[in-house]
């Protein structure tokens, strides 16, 4: 029975609009561009039948909480109003808390940059009682915190749906420890103010989940979250084709060159309207005819861009199980349906290609296309247009997880993930934004077909 959780980072705070750091400091209260936020969160998910709401206990995430369940029970009188639990308090940063970013910077450079580079062994000095130090790992105790969290709230809650309400850096550990990742990858996921994530829950603590979507922000105005200041480049805009008939059907595609039904276009140019007035500067894609036509429609608004088409982006090759419907897999090849589901990384397809071969041909080839734009002057943004497999394939490898990891990214037909390099292709990758179709539907949720993969 899957859990839905739905978590979200409170509004601008004072501190946020005065850059200076948070952690357990609970001077730090909303703005009013906060709470406007937070009202705009409430009226996004008011679609959703919730069952629970969680929050820090910290002021700024309590107060968004509030704002957002009060919103909530207008339309379910009777959801309860929100619970706290110390376990969703943000990052413990004792030595820092209060201070402007910059004085930090300046006051413990090379801890401060620990913080930024190397977040697993990222440490500091905490005076005793004694008159000595003791080590104090922020980071590696953030994800005890969240890991603490996940199971009591998953043993409480299954089969439910929750809305989670707290901040930046154990929104990341969330994330993070749902779908596998430690403390190393802390860094290479993104969270704005009252932006919306979604992950589902196959069963408890440690059992299957997926990301369905991460760092919305489009509902704020926002299209796409803004890239950190500093950041060098390039912005990937990663989309997946429109829907195709064979989607709709449940058909498995692969390599059979299905073209976008008319709901795909229609796909496609909401795709298109969604990214209007974004800056694209280059655009590639699969060579096949379904991604072709829909990095085609969405650079009608972007006249004179050359769009280069790329053999290694193209979707996996399912072999002989191509144009067949999960039915004659099961009954063709008993038990291979399920490895597939549960163990994705130890099937050959029949005829056909490994997970670790689409690894390495779609990881060569992004990696290819992110160098030939990094370097320069400006900071360019790219798109980049492929397949079901092929994105996830690159969304898990972005973050350090392997094939066996292939279903914790939801891909949707039309939908846009953004990906920011800091300082181009020698830099870790951040996630800004993971599987967008809320131009699709006006959904915070994914409504695309489930198609067959």
């Amino acid at each position: 029975m899957k859990t839905r959780v739905i978590i979200v980072r409170h509004g601008q705070s004072t501190y946020n609009q005065l850059k200076r750091i948070q952690g357990h400091c609970d001077e730090s209260a909303l703005t009013p561009k906060g709470e406007a936020q937070a009202l705009q969160v409430g009226q996004a998910l008011g679609e959703i039948p919730f069952d629970a709401v969680w929050s820090s206990p910290l002021q700024r995430a309590r107060k968004t909480a509030e704002i957002i369940t009060a919103e909530l029970q207008k339309s379910l009188p009777n959801l309860a109003d929100p619970q706290t639990t110390d376990d969703l308090k943000e990052i413990s940063l004792p030595l820092w808390e209060g201070m402007p970013f910059t004085e930090a910077e300046a006051q413990f450079p090379e801890t401060f940059s620990q913080w930024r580079n190397d977040p697993a062994n990222f440490v500091m000095a905490i005076p005793t009682a004694e008159g000595g130090t003791e080590d104090f790992y922020p980071v590696r105790s953030l994800y005890q915190q969240a890991a603490r969290f996940w199971q009591t709230l998953l043993a409480h809650h299954e089969g439910q749906t929750i809305l989670v309400v707290a901040h930046s850096a154990i929104n990341r550990a969330l994330v993070s420890t749902a779908i596998g990742l430690g403390p190393d990858h802390f860094n290479q996921l993104s969270q704005a103010n009252c932006n919306i994530s979604v992950l589902n829950f196959e069963g408890g603590w440690n059992g299957p989940v997926q990301v369905e979507a991460m760092n919305l922000t489009s509902h704020m105005g926002s299209p796409l979250p803004e890239m950190r200041k500093g950041y060098r480049g390039p912005r990937m805009l990663l989309v997946r084709h429109g829907e195709t008939e064979w989607n709709r059907q449940g058909q498995f595609q692969g390599q059979i060159d299905v073209p976008l039904n008319d709901n795909g276009r229609a796909q496609a140019q909401k795709a298109a309207e969604f990214l209007k007035s974004v800056q694209i500067d280059a655009a590639y894609t699969s060579f096949m005819a379904r991604p072709k036509e829909t990095a085609e429609i969405i650079l009608q608004h972007h006249p004179g861009l050359a769009l280069h088409s790329v053999t290694d982006l193209q979707e996996i090759s399912h072999g002989e199980w191509e144009g067949l419907y999960e039915a004659d897999i099961e009954k063709n090849y008993p038990g291979m349906l399920h490895q597939w589901q549960t163990a994705p990384e130890t099937v050959q397809m029949p005829g056909g290609e490994n997970l670790q071969q689409v690894w390495h041909r779609a990881i060569l080839a992004w990696k290819q296309i992110v160098a030939a734009h990094s370097g320069g002057d400006e900071v360019q943004t790219v798109l980049v247009v492929a397949h079901d497999a092929v994105n996830k394939a690159l969304l898990c490898h972005l973050v350090g997880l392997g094939p066996e990891s292939f279903w914790r990214f939801k891909q949707g037909n039309g939908a846009v993930s953004v990906i920011d390099y800091p300082n181009g292709i020698d830099s870790p990758p951040v996630i800004n934004a993971a599987n967008i179709t809320i131009h699709l539907s006006g959904s915070v949720l994914d409504k695309t077909a489930a198609g067959a993969l």
